[in-house]
């Protein structure tokens, strides 16, 4: 494990894992380092904590915080609605994977594909459903002061009803990295992309019910005479800033660093977080 050997050399280590187990084992690495360990430091898990940390900061009692992402294609084509611009493995782990959530004060572990919502960004019609490891460590940091937590992927509506057929009535969960050739070989990537951020805290601020958002659509820019796509840019410029935010010491020096610890002004003030500041439909940046 690349962690491991980072750890014991004191290197600082980070990741964009949304991997469960992972996450704990470089959690148990952390008690002994001397380095930083921050893994999950993509958009979800990642940014996503990062907002919804600052969501709840200022409510004295929280009723609920939902947290919501999706990397869709602008112009979707077929009945699922999708293109597979990232990792198939991750996507197919985030379908099959059981969830963590907060609910009614109790930390629980839910089925994937389920809970499903409506959505609309933007006058655009979407769904969301819960998703495996967006939350990252959250449930820990949050249980007791939270009542209800959990995390969900965006899609184009009808999309999780095709993939829980897919998955489970074709039986193809029995066979993972078939499932992901499958999917890839019929959804590839494409250029024209957009990540959808929306998260929503409910809560009560000096005896009164308030409700706060952060929403926000992000799509490819061009940086440096570069073009790129939307997941792309918002995954790297998350752990960029993290790095940023490690070299000037906006966050500690060693041990396990999770997202929701670090303060949504300071990462949006680094060269790299700013770029979460884009306005809607991108644009050009200089670096």
């Amino acid at each position: 494990m690349i962690s491991r050997q980072a750890c014991l050399n004191q290197i600082h280590y980070f990741d964009l894992t949304e991997d469960v187990p992972t996450t704990k084992a470089i959690l148990k690495l952390s008690k002994s380092a001397k380095s930083i360990l921050a893994p999950q430091c993509g958009i979800a898990p990642g940014f996503i904590a990062i907002v919804g940390a600052s969501l709840v900061e200022h409510v004295d009692k929280v009723r609920s915080l939902k947290l919501r992402v999706g990397a869709l294609p602008q112009h979707p084509t077929g009945l699922l609605g999708y293109a597979f611009n990232w990792s198939p493995e991750g996507v197919v782990n985030e379908y099959l994977n059981d969830c963590e959530v907060i609910e009614g004060g109790v930390h629980k572990w839910i089925s994937p594909m389920e809970w499903v919502e409506k959505l609309v960004i933007d006058g655009i019609p979407l769904e969301a459903f819960t998703t495996s490891g967006g939350l990252g460590t959250m449930c820990e940091t949050y249980m007791g002061e939270i009542e209800n937590l959990d995390y969900k992927s965006i899609r184009y509506p009808g999309h999780v009803k095709l993939m829980n057929f897919f998955f489970h009535e074709l039986l193809m969960r029995e066979n993972r990295i078939m499932a992901g050739e499958i999917l890839t070989n019929a959804k590839p990537s494409v250029k024209n992309d957009v990540v959808y951020v929306h998260a929503s805290a409910e809560g009560w601020q000096n005896k009164q019910l308030v409700r706060d958002e952060f929403v926000n659509a992000y799509y490819p820019v061009e940086i440096d005479g570069t073009s790129w796509s939307a997941i792309s840019w918002t995954t790297a410029a998350s752990a960029c800033a993290t790095v940023e935010m490690a070299h000037n010491g906006s966050i500690a020096a060693k041990g396990f660093v999770k997202q929701e610890m670090i303060p949504l002004e300071k990462f949006l003030k680094t060269n790299n977080g700013r770029l979460y500041n884009q306005e809607p439909h991108g644009g050009s940046i200089a670096g």
